[in-house]
C-alpha cells in the first residue's frame, strides 16, 4: 500500500462488495489474519486482500493508510482476543500467569501474524487496555509504582518474546520443523560421554524437554521472582494483610 489517506469520516463504504460484504476494519482486519495463516506473510498486500474481500484493491484505503497501520491493527486483534478471553480472580499471580498463557496461546494460533506483529506497539484500544490492566495488576498487588513498570516490561516482553520465538517455529516448514526436532535425538543423545559428558549425562531430559515450549516454566520463574521482589519492597508488615498467592499448578 502507498502513503495514500482518506480521512476518518469518509472511511466507511456502505455498498457491498462483489461478493456481497459490507467493508470494515474488522472484516479486513479478520481477512488477513485468515490469509497469513494460510499463505504467510506474503500474502500480506492489497492486491491479495482486495481478491480475498472481492473488493477494489482502492477501496482498502478507506480504513489503512497503508500495510503497516493494517499489521498494528492485526496486533491490536489479537491483544483483544487474549483480552476477551481472560477472566481476572484477584490473585495478582495467578491472574498474570493466566493472562500470559492466554497471551501465548493466541499468538501461536497465528503464528504468521505473531512473527510479524509481537514487536510492535500498535498505541491502539486493546493494547493499551491491556497496559492499563496488568500494571493495575501489579498495584493492586502492592508494587510500587517504579517496581509494578519494571515487572510489567518483562513480563510482557517475556511472553512476546516467545510468542514470536514458539510462532516462528510453528511457521517453519514441516520438513524443517521436523529435522529441528529429531535433532535432539539423532545428534545430541548420541554425543558420547568422552567428549560431551554434560550432554551425554542429561541427553534423555534434552529429548523429552527441548521440543517443548519453555514459557509456562519460565512464566513461573519469572513470576517467583516477582513476588520475591514483592516481600523486598513491601516488607513483612504488609503481609498479614497481603493473600497468599493460588497455586498455579
Amino acid at each position: 500500500m502507498s502513503e495514500r489517506v482518506v480521512p476518518p469520516a469518509a472511511r466507511r463504504r456502505r455498498r457491498p462488495t462483489k461478493q456481497g460484504v459490507v467493508l470494515s476494519e474488522e472484516l479486513i482486519v479478520e481477512t488477513a489474519l485468515r490469509l497469513l495463516k494460510e499463505h504467510g506473510s506474503d500474502a500480506l498486500t492489497v492486491r491479495r486482500l482486495g481478491l480475498a474481500l472481492g473488493a477494489d484493491p482502492s477501496a482498502l484505503y478507506r480504513y489503512f493508510r497503508d500495510t503497516d497501520e493494517l499489521l498494528l491493527a492485526i496486533a491490536d486483534e489479537l491483544i483483544g482476543r487474549t483480552l476477551r478471553a481472560w477472566r481476572p480472580t484477584g490473585d495478582w499471580r495467578a491472574d498474570l500467569r493466566s493472562l500470559g498463557l492466554r497471551m501465548h496461546a493466541d499468538y501461536l494460533a497465528h503464528p504468521q501474524a505473531a512473527v510479524l506483529s509481537a514487536c510492535r506497539v500498535t498505541g491502539r484500544l486493546h493494547e493499551i487496555r491491556a497496559v492499563e490492566t496488568m500494571i493495575g495488576v501489579l498495584r493492586g498487588a502492592g508494587f510500587p509504582d517504579a517496581e509494578a513498570v519494571r515487572i510489567y516490561h518483562a513480563f510482557v516482553d517475556q511472553a512476546l518474546a516467545f510468542a514470536a520465538l514458539d510462532s516462528a517455529a510453528t511457521a517453519l516448514p514441516a520438513a524443517a520443523r521436523e529435522a529441528d526436532e529429531a535433532a535432539w535425538r539423532s545428534t545430541y543423545a548420541r554425543l558420547p560421554a568422552g567428549t560431551h559428558p554434560h550432554i551425554a549425562a542429561t541427553a534423555r531430559h534434552l529429548v523429552a524437554d527441548m521440543n517443548l515450549s519453555a514459557y509456562p516454566r519460565a512464566l513461573d520463574m519469572l513470576l517467583t521472582a516477582a513476588a520475591a521482589r514483592l516481600e523486598e519492597v513491601t516488607g513483612p508488615a504488609s503481609r498479614a494483610t497481603r493473600r497468599p498467592p493460588r497455586a498455579t499448578g
